[in-house]
């Protein structure tokens, strides 16, 4: 695969902090402290600003974003960010600061919280300030029934991982609903109907679970759309279309959770794309190109996609699924032909890849907390596990391959990362399985399998 120039891609999550900081420098005259780089490395005029600083521990997700009295300060991603002196904004001298979160943390989907946030700034550093952040526990979860036209939906039991199918389940989808996605906030579910070229759209009861076809739903897509992904800010929502060879792109109306398309929607994507994926720090989007071998890789710009230089990439020989890490920095993708998961990072193939899998992959989960890595192998019926290692690398999880019910389709990592869920369309089941917090081993909880629809095609599940 070709490598992407340095002007391609953005900061890292890494250095976002730092830059950010070095940009309140230069407008404010000083920051008077970077995290982790000591006093002010870069001061025009006398400072006139102090770091609202201190502990930083929790955070899993990306996007986190913390503001004082309203005005933004740096966006943290990842468990990297963790530690003590971490820089969150800035305030003037001498004056009241009010240190509140702006925007939760997504992928996964946490809430943190703020002690010690409210004071007046003197003419030195806060250093007390502490955020907590925990994984918000899943509450549904929903599978696409290719065959029954239909949506299973179910609570999940937070401590079991255990399904439950909740009342008015299932709900009628579109005509072969072949992929099922749930925004970060939990708010909407959004299927793409393979046979009526369009996509559903539907409101989430944040109590009961229960799914109401939203306003104007459904909306039109390309010929044969086949995977739908939505942006960590719910704003966006992406589908590709199969026999078009495009990706269709839609602004989400807040609070209604209607779909627009974006202008200059759709967008040309190689022959058959298969699957679509949104970075979780929203700055990319991936498209696997089945009939290609190679992966589109798009910039975004309030929705708008535009190819990055050199994109498609060559990878394998029929890509169908994707999966990103929770750092943006690697993208995964199994070749169902050639039984083998390709890693990606910036373009270029992550050492040892690629990596054996079962007989054609058919999807992939990535554990929200970044520690594992499940594949979905429909002509094997099992899954393969695997452990990230130093770079994006991949290690095999003892045990791996393990079985699964005929036909796995699909496959999903609850946001606490600590169960997957497998679709089986050749079983019409949807398996559960613990996994080793230690190990990344799978181990079918009790009451496994649950009842689905009809040839069961995807699954997606919302905090």
């Amino acid at each position: 695969m070709a490598s992407k120039s340095m002007g391609d891609f953005q900061l890292s999550g890494a250095y976002r902090p730092v830059a950010a900081l070095f940009a309140i420098a230069v407008l404010t005259g000083c920051a008077p402290k970077f995290s982790n780089l000591g006093p002010c490395a870069v001061c025009f005029g006398p400072p006139t600003q102090v770091s609202l600083e201190g502990n930083l521990s929790g955070l899993v997700g990306s996007r986190l974003t913390l503001q004082n009295n309203g005005t933004g300060g740096v966006q943290l991603n990842g468990a990297a960010s963790n530690g003590t002196s971490v820089a969150f904004a800035s305030a003037p001298f001498n004056t009241a600061y009010n240190l509140t979160v702006q925007t939760q943390p997504t992928n996964p989907s946490q809430t943190c919280v703020v002690a010690n946030g409210t004071g007046t700034a003197g003419t030195s550093d806060v250093t007390n300030i502490a955020v907590t952040c925990t994984t918000n526990p899943p509450r549904f979860a929903y599978v696409a029934n290719r065959g029954s036209n239909n949506i299973s939906a179910y609570s999940v039991d937070a401590a079991t991982g255990a399904l439950t199918a909740i009342a008015g389940s299932p709900f009628a989808a579109g005509t072969l609903p072949v992929a099922i996605a749930v925004d970060p906030t939990g708010s909407y579910a959004y299927t793409a109907n393979q046979m009526d070229a369009t996509i559903s759209a539907f409101t989430i009861d944040r109590t009961s679970g229960a799914l109401t076809s939203v306003s104007g739903s459904p909306f039109a897509t390309g010929a044969s759309p086949t995977s739908v992904a939505i942006d960590p800010s719910t704003s966006f929502v992406y589908v590709t279309n199969g026999s078009a060879n495009t990706v269709s792109a839609y602004s989400i109306t807040a609070n209604s959770g209607a779909l627009t398309a974006v202008t200059g929607s759709p967008f040309t994507t190689g022959n058959s794309p298969a699957a679509v994926t949104v970075n979780p720090l929203g700055e990319d989007v991936y498209v696997a190109n089945q009939s290609d071998g190679t992966v589109s890789d798009f910039s975004i710009d309030n929705g708008t996609l535009t190819a990055v230089s050199g994109s498609p990439f060559a990878t394998g020989m029929g890509p169908r699924a994707l999966g990103s890490d929770p750092s943006g920095q690697y993208v995964y993708i199994a070749d169902s032909t050639a039984n083998s998961l390709w890693g990606l990072s910036s373009g270029t193939e992550i050492q040892g890849s690629p990596y054996p899998t079962g007989t054609t992959p058919s999807s992939v989960a990535v554990d929200p907390v970044g520690n594992f890595l499940y594949v979905a192998n429909q002509g094997s019926n099992n899954i393969s596990a695997f452990a990230f290692g130093v770079g994006g690398s991949l290690t095999v999880v003892g045990g791996s391959p393990f079985p699964s019910a005929t036909q796995p389709s699909s496959v999903a990592v609850d946001p606490t990362g600590m169960f997957t869920y497998v679709v089986s369309s050749g079983s019409d089941t949807v398996f559960v399985y613990s996994i080793d917090a230690t190990s990344g081993a799978l181990t079918p909880i009790a009451g496994s399998p649950f009842v689905t629809g009809t040839q069961p095609s995807a699954i997606a599940i919302s905090d």
